[in-house]
């Protein structure tokens, strides 16, 4: 089906922040694109921030990377995940690029002497920029995610800006969802709505009317509570929703399907139901996820492991990679500052696998590094992502070509960087926006794990970094038994290192986990999975066989027992 204009659906939310906007967003899309529609997602920041590209992961989370090399909101990952289709730079707009972009209109003249104002100057750039995907015409829906609360003052030009586009584009071609906390009183056993109420009126406050209201709990509504949502909040009573806890977010679609979420929205859209939604392959996924035959454990050594969203797409790569190999991974967060040569046993010992985090800057550096020589010492299946490869190609240099001074230009001054600077990085002194970012071509080596995994030899991956592998020391690295099996064809950049007569040992100077989906999970992941379990069943079938090489006791040292 193909409209000849866009439908705009734009999701809100009150009461509290991290009520998930964004996984009911990605479920609508989901459930839209199963009857037929084409759809996307945007995100709206109120931040004032250009792009989340300078934030601390504590901050804001993850930063993920677009296929256009655009840094943005970890929602976005949400999104391409339920859709299995590619966001791009017009898919996150932030206060600070709509503030940057009307000041340099100014500063050229463009408003003519005018005096430039939040209306109607700063929401007009905001309608542009939101009706932006919809000049396109590739789509039939359009998601518009608002981030924040509503009542905070950041979100307010926002907010204006789709009372203004609800009226112009007019009422049977835009919906408005608004998701809120239904909060359960423990001391009276009761679930409250008035939040939900003073949500609503804040909205209405801003001349905005809700068509459908999701409500986020922890506990079942019951009718009687959705009626009286209805009633207060001026709503129909088949258009409030109950958003559950459930085992995993890829079981949301289903549950806003079965009351009927897409029919409302569609039937607010002035647009046909009649096509019943296609989720098979989906809800084939979902019972994996739910009923894994087998559980193993992984560890993720970073040094933001207090923070899970900070990895939040290393996390979702390995519940889409556990489907597929029909297991259960546990991931076991490690915190790289605490990691040392005498307790990487204890604390890395019992895991399946070991995946080395990116990041940035010295902090738990040498923890990675240690990791990285206790995976590969003990045959331990290895997956270093951008700075976990760097951190591979370090420990290698040390520990085996006996480099002892080693390291990345970007940790220290050394006379031995086998990780340096780009050479176009080197007179880069902006922070935001500037590293090589986005997707590059990689040729894979035949023969090599990774091409095995991927199943070809040209990929596509997606990368955020500014530091590489030196090439004035791959010959050292090839003769050791380090291969470089994935190289960029433009540049003759490393891409891909593996090492000789290991059971699976990859770093990646790219980031698989970015294009990682539900429907389409990445090779890499996949096949790191397998290795693990390969691993585990081996420590099953001969517990005590093997011998650690670490340099701690062989008490401290402690195997996964399955």
């Amino acid at each position: 089906m193909k409209l000849s204009k866009p439908k705009y659906i734009f999701v809100t939310g009150g009461v509290a922040s991290s009520l998930g906007k964004g996984i009911i967003s990605a479920s609508i899309a989901r459930l839209l694109q199963a009857r037929g529609y084409s759809v996307t997602i945007q995100k709206l920041d109120p931040y004032i921030n250009v792009d989340p590209g300078t934030l601390n992961p504590y901050e804001h989370g993850e930063c993920y990377v677009t296929e256009d090399g655009a840094e943005t909101d970890l929602d976005l990952g949400h999104y391409e995940r339920f859709t299995n289709h590619p966001t791009s730079k017009a898919n996150n707009v932030t206060t600070g690029k709509i503030y940057k972009s009307v000041i340099e209109k100014e500063r050229k003249g463009e408003y003519l002497g005018k005096t430039v104002q939040v209306i109607p100057h700063i929401t007009d750039e905001i309608k542009r920029r939101i009706q932006l995907l919809g000049q396109t015409k590739k789509y039939d829906v359009i998601i518009t995610e608002i981030g924040g609360t509503v009542g905070d003052i950041e979100s307010l030009p926002f907010i204006e800006s789709v009372r203004q586009l609800r009226y112009s584009l007019g009422y049977r071609n835009t919906a408005l969802v608004h998701l809120t906390l239904i909060p359960y009183m423990a001391a009276s056993g009761e679930l409250k709505t008035k939040p939900t109420q003073h949500s609503v009126k804040a909205l209405l406050e801003n001349g905005l009317q809700p068509d459908i209201l999701v409500l986020r709990t922890e506990h079942p509504l019951t009718q009687g509570i959705k009626r009286k949502v209805a009633l207060f909040c001026n709503v129909d009573a088949n258009a409030v929703m109950e958003s559950i806890d459930v085992p995993t977010i890829y079981e949301v679609p289903m549950k806003m399907h079965e009351q009927h979420l897409d029919e409302v929205v569609l039937a607010k859209l002035d647009l046909p139901a009649d096509k019943e939604p296609d989720m098979a392959a989906w809800t084939a996924l979902v019972e994996k996820i739910k009923h894994p035959a087998k559980t193993i454990e992984i560890a993720l050594v970073g040094k933001y492991t207090e923070l899970p969203d900070a990895y939040k797409s290393i996390c979702e790569s390995f519940v889409h990679a556990g489907a597929v190999n029909d297991c259960k991974v546990k991931l076991r967060y490690v915190n790289s500052e605490k990691i040392d040569a005498s307790n990487v046993a204890a604390q890395l010992g019992r895991m399946a696998g070991i995946l080395v985090a990116p990041g940035f800057g010295n902090r738990g550096i040498e923890g990675k590094i240690e990791a990285v020589r206790f995976a590969r010492e003990n045959g331990i299946p290895f997956l270093g992502i951008c700075l976990g490869m760097q951190c591979a190609v370090i420990e290698f240099a040390r520990n085996v070509l006996g480099i002892a001074d080693a390291n990345s230009s970007e940790m220290e001054q050394t006379p031995h960087p086998v990780i340096d600077l780009m050479e176009e990085q080197k007179g880069i002194t902006a922070k935001g926006g500037t590293m090589r970012l986005g997707a590059y071509p990689c040729t894979l080596r035949k023969g090599s794990k990774v091409a095995a995994a991927y199943g070809r030899l040209n990929i596509s991956e997606r990368h955020r970094h500014r530091y590489e592998f030196n090439n004035d020391y791959l010959a050292q690295f090839e003769a050791a038994g380090m291969k470089a099996v994935g190289v960029n064809p433009d540049t003759n950049l490393v891409e891909v290192v593996e090492i000789e007569n290991h059971p699976w040992f990859v770093g990646t100077q790219y980031h698989p986990e970015y294009k990682s989906t539900v429907l389409s999970p990445s090779p890499l992941f996949v096949a790191f999975v397998k290795a693990a379990l390969a691993c585990a069943e081996e420590r099953k079938e001969r517990p005590g066989d093997r011998k650690t090489k670490s340099r701690t006791t062989k008490s401290d040292f402690i195997w996964l027992d399955g």
